[in-house]
């Protein structure tokens, strides 16, 4: 998962710079998304298609009013409400942005998915024998999350 930027009022050029930061943000990595599943917002025009197109990207409409047919989004958005938005009162945007992005390295890096057999889509553990050290607990966003580690 990916944060791209937040905005209060998103405009068709702002999108499309938003992808261009993105892309140059993951830089080699961006060759890794064969595919872009979005909706049919007026936001993402034929120039947001033509950056993703430009990387190597197939862009994917789903069908108008078809909230199940990008459910991995709608998963996330929820996700992300659910267990960190509803327990923190955001001040302002630049409050937001700090709140999800270390979410958003959570969820990628350290918070476990049925899907992935209790392992993160990118795991920054490092596996070391259980007997080996003891349990180091790493508190994110003042404690809202727990993250935990084996020391040696």
């Amino acid at each position: 998962m990916q944060l791209a930027g937040i905005t209060a009022n998103p405009t068709e050029v702002g999108t499309t710079q938003q992808v261009r930061n993105l892309l140059m943000a993951l830089d080699e990595h961006s060759q890794r998304f064969r595919f872009l599943v979005r909706d049919h917002d007026a936001k993402f025009t034929a120039a947001f298609d033509a950056v993703f197109a430009a990387a190597g990207t197939e862009v994917i409409k789903i069908p108008p009013r078809a909230p199940k047919a990008n459910a991995h989004a709608e998963l996330w958005v929820g996700t992300a409400r659910r267990e960190r938005l509803d327990q923190i009162l955001i001040i302002n945007a630049q409050h937001l942005q700090r709140v999800l992005a270390k979410f958003v390295d959570h969820y990628n890096g350290h918070r476990p998915h049925r899907a992935l057999r209790q392992q993160a889509p990118e795991p920054r553990l490092r596996v070391v024998p259980a007997d080996s050290g003891t349990v180091e607990r790493h508190q994110v966003l003042g404690g809202l999350i727990n993250e935990y580690r084996l020391v040696a």
